[in-house]
């Protein structure tokens, strides 16, 4: 079957999200409209051109993403720490974006880009092998039984994700719903290019939390932290 793909030549994928919330204060719109576009990863790149993390990053020494940033505490948190890494945050609605813009700004952080879009798209821009590690953070559970596909944990999209993904790059994943992390441990058991790491009831060793898992916890809910490695081609 021939792929279908956008106009702009990248590979069709269905998004069933939320691009816009309420209107933005004129202070964010005005970072959306200054900032945004010189941050993203394939700026002033010719169409069909690769992003060349070296040169997107230099001196950098490990290219990390995290998919669904959200408002970005902890990719604000993560690259403050991690100085010496560059990072792309990937998040398609323009409301998070621009609270991210905004505490970008306030950090003054330089080694971070941003991917306001699916993160799927970028998957075909980036080189073989370029990924250290992966963030996938309290995602859209989609909890209907008929919505399941639209989870991003499915083979279709790690299929994507994984030629990315350099050997031995971490995914990490966190979620607080049950059904969600059944949905993870079945998928990913039946995955050939990665094995398991941890599974545990305690975030991973620099966890900042985020306003969700903080939600979670004041509703009851119980997170889960689930690491997998990218095993040798």
């Amino acid at each position: 079957m021939a792929e279908h793909l956008r106009e702009d030549g990248a590979r069709w994928v269905n998004f069933y999200g939320r691009r816009r919330g309420k209107r933005l204060r004129p202070n964010r719109a005005a970072l959306i409209d200054g900032r945004l576009s010189g941050l993203a990863p394939d700026a002033g790149l010719e169409e069909g051109a690769m992003i060349a993390p070296e040169a997107l990053f230099p001196g950098r020494r490990a290219l990390w993403m995290e998919i669904g940033f959200g408002a970005g505490e902890h990719l604000l948190s993560l690259a403050a720490a991690h100085r010496d890494v560059g990072f792309i945050g990937c998040e398609p609605f323009l409301n998070g974006v621009a609270a991210f813009l905004s505490g970008l700004e306030a950090d003054r952080l330089d080694n971070v880009r941003v991917h306001a879009d699916d993160a799927r798209f970028l998957f075909d821009m980036l080189p073989e092998s370029a990924v250290g590690r992966v963030y996938l953070l309290y995602p859209d559970p989609w909890p209907k039984r008929r919505h399941a596909p639209r989870r991003f944990v499915n083979d279709d999209n790690l299929d994507l994700l994984s030629p990315i993904m350099a050997r031995g790059a971490e995914l990490r994943i966190a979620t607080d719903v049950a059904d969600y992390m059944r949905h993870v441990r079945k998928v990913m058991a039946g995955r050939a290019d990665f094995e398991p790491l941890s599974d545990d009831a305690a975030p991973w060793d620099g966890w900042p939390g985020t306003r969700y898992e903080a939600k979670a916890l004041r509703e009851g809910r119980a997170p889960r932290y689930l690491r997998f490695a990218r095993k040798p081609r």
